[in-house]
């Protein structure tokens, strides 16, 4: 379509941006609201009653979501300008930045980024699983990044082209098999030829997540040879990541659909790690003035490092396991980069190093932060005292809050079977809390009143 052109007598065609096997998009200025949006322009065949059907399909799909991981539609309609050639369109949000794959092509990203894409995504995914729509199609083309020209360094996502898109029945799929997507990303189920289900998505997912951690796809080649690949080995998952990214794309690329995680859980596993990698770049900031600092100062002020085994504290963890019927209970305080015990109801060890304890993450919570199975949780499917030897199941932990908002520990019981945990368990660990800060809160003032 040449620049200049018309289009239902409103948008103004200009350049082209993308060309696909069913469609080509252009940038358009809407001449009636004044602003430039994208143009998804259809292959004209109207003897295809598949094809139209799949546009009506994406039209019907796009008009019933709204979601900040999702592009937004604004319009839909066809030109009758040319008797002889009737143009289908899409009108939607100019999104103004590459998509991924182009970024990809220049390097593995950060995993901090990649958590931060990947939450984005898998909370759009998320919300088009509860809609009853399965994508189909996640690949890095399909993910554009935002630039919305200022300092927010975050980046920022949003899932495109849902011509491919399905819509799940109340009892069955929509999708009655055949291979739709791209070979290079499709599921085991896909390519095999199968209905692809919500979890077709997540194993999408989860080899984009393995592109760009690692900068390579994990199913190259020509497209039959591609997609047969995955029936036949698992892709390579670099045991230098991160455990967390280790566990988490092990479980989304499972070739068994059952075996993934929901979009959901993905989402809230990949949130974790971004709360928990802010905290690790907070606590190796030089920055004299970080939250992290605050914190360590309110530690030193009422000296519970480097000091001998409180007893007090040791009766009142003792107390909190029997209460609960757990086998450990702990009075925790989060060094730079150790935790130590101050108590330690059922187990003899005194210190672990600060990224596999749970308290790291609980002193960033506002509140108590229990994990109820910690072995399905995908905030600690990774984590070593899950997987490892000591085989954590369960945690609750609430925070040792100082009067001026400083987080100094923990005070937390540990199970190694799963168990639930009410709201009025929450408040009488929340009461053992409050006494121990009380016990700290009144040593200090003791001590400052002997100064003075």
């Amino acid at each position: 379509m040449e620049p200049g052109f018309l289009l239902s007598g409103r948008y103004r065609i200009k350049d082209l941006i993308g060309r696909g096997s069913e469609s080509t998009v252009y940038l358009a200025h809407d001449e009636l609201l004044q602003r430039e949006v994208a143009v998804k322009l259809f292959r004209n065949d109207a003897d295809d009653v598949e094809r139209t059907r799949q546009h009506g399909q994406e039209v019907r799909i796009l008009a019933g979501v709204s979601h900040h991981a999702l592009v937004t539609l604004f319009d839909a309609g066809a030109d009758l300008s040319d008797p002889e050639s009737r143009l289908t369109y899409l009108v939607m949000e100019l999104v103004r930045g590459k998509d991924l794959r182009h970024r990809a092509a220049q390097g593995p990203l950060s995993a901090a980024h990649m958590a931060l894409i990947g939450h984005d995504l898998a909370d759009g995914l998320s919300y088009i699983h509860r809609h009853g729509i399965v994508h189909r199609d996640v690949k890095p083309a399909n993910i554009l990044l935002v630039d919305y020209s200022n300092d927010d360094r975050r980046p920022r996502v949003k899932l495109t082209d849902f011509g491919v898109a399905v819509m799940l029945g109340h009892n069955h799929a929509a999708d009655d098999g055949g291979t739709s997507g791209t070979p290079a990303y499709l599921s085991p189920e896909q390519a095999a030829g199968e209905p692809a289900g919500p979890h077709s998505d997540i194993y999408s997912l989860g080899l984009v997540l393995l592109e760009g951690l690692t900068g390579k796809m994990a199913y190259p080649g020509a497209p039959i040879q591609s997609a047969v690949a995955r029936l036949l080995r698992d892709p390579q998952i670099p045991e230098e990541l991160a455990p967390m990214w280790v566990a988490l794309l092990s479980s989304m690329l499972a070739r068994d659909p059952a075996e993934r995680p929901p979009a959901r859980e993905v989402s809230l596993a990949l949130r974790q790690e971004v709360i928990n990698g802010a905290a690790r770049h907070r606590a190796e900031s030089l920055q004299p003035a970080t939250d992290e600092e605050g914190r360590m100062r309110a530690v030193e002020r009422y000296r519970i490092l480097d000091t001998p085994a409180d007893g007090a504290f040791d009766r009142i963890a003792s107390l909190a396991a029997r209460m609960f019927s757990v086998p450990v209970a702990i009075v925790s305080v989060v060094d730079h980069d150790r935790i130590w015990f101050k108590a330690h109801h059922g187990t003899d060890v005194t210190e672990i190093g600060r990224d596999p304890g749970l308290c790291a993450s609980a002193i960033l919570q506002d509140d108590a932060w229990v994990i109820e199975n910690a072995s399905t949780d995908p905030r600690t499917l990774a984590n070593p005292l899950v997987a490892g030897e000591f085989g954590l199941q369960f945690y609750a932990g609430v925070p040792l809050r100082t009067p001026d908002g400083h987080n100094l520990g923990t005070f937390c019981i540990l199970d190694r079977e799963p168990r639930t945990f009410s709201a009025a368990d929450t408040r009488t660990l929340e009461d053992l809390a409050a006494i121990v800060m009380n016990d700290l809160e009144m040593r200090l003032q003791s001590r400052e009143a002997v100064s003075r």
